[in-house]
């Protein structure tokens, strides 16, 4: 339960971080999404770009198993790489948006 908490915290701490930096084009609202009794996160932008309604999750995260998942990152940023350097194992990190057999490549979790 620990380790829930302290991921929790992570995850929370690392996305509005990320939420402080506005797209560069577009009248867009940055919003956090934390569910915590479900562990799901998620940064999505809505507003208008070019009179069109754009409304895009750029970043979901799960914790399932005591481990941090990432399933979509649209974003500059090294998501899994900013976690190991708040203090999570890389084996504690899933790259969820790759299929397992390519996961087995790299130097994070499988499942």
């Amino acid at each position: 339960m620990e380790k829930l908490i302290h991921y929790q915290q992570i995850v929370q701490e690392l996305l509005r971080s990320y939420a402080e930096v506005k797209p560069a084009y577009g009248e867009f609202e940055v919003e956090t999404i934390f569910d915590t009794q479900r562990n799901h996160y998620q940064i999505v932008h809505l507003g208008w770009h070019h009179q069109r309604w754009v409304h895009h999750c750029t970043i979901h995260l799960d914790i399932r198993n005591e481990k941090i998942w990432i399933f979509k990152n649209s974003t500059e940023h090294n998501i899994a790489a900013d976690l190991v350097e708040l203090g999570v194992p890389k084996q504690d990190i899933v790259l969820g948006f790759y299929p397992p057999y390519m996961r087995e490549m790299s130097d994070y979790a499988v499942m």
